[in-house]
């Protein structure tokens, strides 16, 4: 006899594993250099173009108002809105996979958790479709 989530309740919980995972594959990426290893980007010259960190930072906050409103705000309209990130993210999951599988060498680890991310972010989308059908 086990608890049923809400669709709400579900979207949250998604929501909330998308963006661990999120912070997990930044992380993911930082831990060689806690062996000695390299990991800066020499055409950068050792310096985060600021765009990047906006962008990433933005890449944060989205998930984190989406499980924010989706707690508060029932609407149509927020539905519909929330429906459409869920896609951009998933879409944006599946070209940063296929992007990586490009580079060299190839980092399993870092693509399997991405895979993964984008696994969550396709029931998300289902969650949400479902969820704006009601």
């Amino acid at each position: 006899m086990g608890i049923t989530l809400t669709l709400q309740e579900q979207i949250i919980a998604l929501w909330t594993v998308f963006l661990f995972g999120t912070v997990f594959h930044t992380q993911l990426a930082l831990m060689p250099t806690l062996y000695g290893e390299n990991v800066a980007m020499a055409h950068y010259k050792g310096k985060t173009p600021i765009s990047h960190l906006w962008a990433m930072l933005g890449f944060f906050i989205v998930p984190m108002v989406m499980i924010v409103m989706t707690a508060l705000n029932a609407s149509p309209l927020y539905r519909l809105i929330h429906f459409g990130v869920t896609v951009f993210y998933t879409v944006m999951n599946f070209l940063h996979v296929a992007l990586d599988l490009r580079v060299n060498p190839i980092e399993w680890y870092q693509i399997t958790l991405v895979s993964i991310l984008f696994v969550v972010g396709v029931i998300l989308n289902v969650a949400a479709s479902q969820w704006l059908m009601l």
